[in-house]
């Protein structure tokens, strides 16, 4: 038996490990929250709101965006007079004057993930010069399918008389064109505060818009997205923070018990049921896998036809103003062999637009599809902007007449 003396210096050799180990990990944690503060220039995004008559919500004019992941890009970026993430537009004189080129798309137009100077619209202008006399200007916003982005080109790029009108299309496209599933994946912020165009069924069955409020209702909270964290020093720390990112990177969830319960209640709406027979998700990104399936539910067979629809308007208005439309499809559309961009493709032939196939483009460079993208966030890095910009300027080549003054 161990005598009282020899009992007691063990604990107390015990309790100064426990404490020489507290104080490690606390030196640990301070260590690298001083690095992150003094090596990173911020750890939350910002992006100030504002609410734009017939437009919807859009980023305030002539204001700094931050965005990051918190594991590959740190970007400040300012917006225009028009609140977007690009150059200032030309005047409608001197757009006249050249072959411009409007872009149109969601986070992947807006492209808070690189410097201006790196967007593939600047690109193409760079590229284009001297042998074509071309300007370019982009209208993006994230979280918005092509029946949202109607409204850009009806109150900005058509102003400017483009002679190409280029629809960036991604991935997510199919699901944000549904009235329906884009509020469910977006979240509850969202579906209280995303105010936007978006589109009907009568009882008729035909399809036909529904115009944003002229104003937001008194209970929408328009500011800014990402506003930093209060009270609790812990959700301040950006050493927490980056681990948080790290964490989700590494060990993706898969479970979201808030979104099961969301689309459980969508379920029991009458005549949901079936339309939903087939899809019992876990996660929100679950929605947007679903149309890398060949069988699709009817709720997402009905998406598809939101987006021939959406597609339907922008070639009117092509038509209308004497403008050629072209969609540009992402790679995001081709990679791991999904039939998204075979889906795209029919459905764009039916319409007589014609589309781009970055995925095409960057392979015959020689590249990997999964080089135009960050490591840890889906967007496009500076190559692919550049990729991008390198299939339009090919498919401008090709048809000399467009840009024939």
């Amino acid at each position: 038996m161990w005598s009282g003396r020899r009992r007691r210096g063990v604990l107390c050799l015990l309790g100064w490990n426990a404490l020489l180990s507290v104080v490690a990990i606390v030196l640990a944690a301070l260590a690298g929250e001083a690095y992150f503060r003094l090596t990173v220039p911020f750890m939350r995004d910002k992006s100030p709101l504002h609410f734009v008559p017939n437009v919807g919500n859009l980023t305030q004019p002539n204001r700094e965006v931050h965005s990051t992941n918190r594991l590959d890009f740190w970007n400040v970026s300012r917006t225009n007079s028009l609140g977007f993430l690009d150059r200032e537009p030309p005047s409608p004189d001197r757009a006249a004057a050249t072959c411009h080129i409007s872009m149109i798309g969601d986070s992947f137009v807006e492209a808070k993930q690189v410097p201006i100077d790196d967007k593939f619209q600047v690109r193409v202008e760079e590229l284009a010069a001297p042998h074509l006399n071309v300007t370019t200007s982009a209208f993006g916003l994230s979280s918005t399918g092509q029946i949202q982005q109607l409204p850009f080109y009806d109150e900005y790029a058509r102003l400017l008389h483009p002679k190409l009108l280029v629809l960036v299309f991604v991935n997510n496209d199919f699901l944000d064109n549904s009235p329906v599933l884009q509020p469910l994946t977006l979240g509850e912020w969202d579906r209280k505060h995303f105010l936007a165009l978006t589109v009907r069924r009568r009882s008729d069955g035909k399809l036909e818009l529904r115009l944003p409020p002229p104003s937001p209702p008194p209970s929408a909270s328009i500011g800014f997205v990402g506003r930093r964290a209060r009270g609790n020093p812990v959700k301040r720390s950006w050493l927490v923070l980056w681990l948080h990112a790290k964490k989700g990177a590494l060990f993706p969830s898969d479970q979201d018990p808030e979104f099961r319960r969301e689309v459980e209640a969508l379920r029991r709406q009458p005549g949901n049921a079936a339309l939903l027979e087939g899809w019992r998700p876990t996660t929100r990104q679950d929605a947007y896998l679903v149309f890398t399936r060949r069988d699709l539910p009817p709720f997402f067979e009905d998406a598809l036809q939101y987006t021939r629809f959406a597609l339907e308007q922008f070639q009117q208005r092509a038509d209308r103003d004497g403008a050629e439309l072209v969609i540009l499809a992402s790679h995001t559309l081709t990679i791991h062999g999904t039939p998204m961009f075979e889906r795209l493709s029919q459905m764009a032939a039916t319409l007589d637009i014609p589309v781009i196939d970055q995925a095409d483009y960057i392979l015959r460079q020689g590249a990997r599809l999964g080089d135009a993208r960050w490591p840890h966030d889906v967007h496009w890095n500076p190559a692919g902007h550049r990729w991008a910009a390198g299939a339009l300027l090919e498919y401008l080549e090709q048809r000399p007449e467009i840009c024939a003054y």
